[in-house]
C-alpha cells in the first residue's frame, strides 16, 4: 500500500497562486494513478484533477480548467497541483488520492484506494 502526505496549503489572496504537493511512500509510485479532490465546509468532496501513471492523460473539473495544472514526478514520488488565478470559491481542504493498479483514476472517488490527510487552502477576497 501507499502512504500520502500533502503539503503546501495556506492562505492566499484572490488572483494569487499556490502549489500543493503530495508525497507518496511505501509502494511503487509509478504504478498508481493519482488524483486531487477538495472539500469545502458543508459541501461534499469533489473532483479537481487526475493524472495517469505516466502523466500522459490528464483531466480537470470544469471549475478549475485553465487555472489549475496537475503534474507528477515519478522519480520523486510526488504529485503536484499548481493553482493559479485562485478564487474565494477554491477555498477547501485539498486531498490527494491514489488508485492502485489503474492506469487512470478519473473523477470518481470510488476508483481511488488511498487518501492523504488533506491540506487547507484558503483564498481571501
Amino acid at each position: 500500500q501507499v502512504q500520502l502526505v500533502e503539503s503546501g496549503g495556506g492562505l492566499v489572496q484572490a488572483g494569487g497562486s499556490l502549489r500543493v504537493s503530495c508525497a507518496a511512500s511505501g509502494d511503487t509510485f509509478s504504478s498508481y494513478a493519482m488524483g486531487w479532490f477538495r472539500q469545502a465546509p458543508g459541501k461534499e468532496r469533489e473532483f479537481v484533477a487526475a493524472i495517469s501513471w505516466s502523466g500522459g492523460s490528464l483531466d480537470y473539473a470544469d471549475s478549475v480548467k485553465g487555472r489549475f495544472t496537475i503534474s507528477r514526478d515519478n522519480a520523486k514520488n510526488t504529485v503536484f497541483l499548481q493553482m493559479n488565478s485562485l478564487k474565494p470559491e477554491d477555498t477547501a481542504v485539498y486531498y490527494c488520492a491514489a488508485a492502485r493498479a489503474r492506469y487512470y483514476g478519473g473523477y470518481d472517488p470510488l476508483n481511488y484506494d488511498y487518501w492523504g490527510q488533506g491540506t487547507q487552502v484558503t483564498v481571501s477576497s
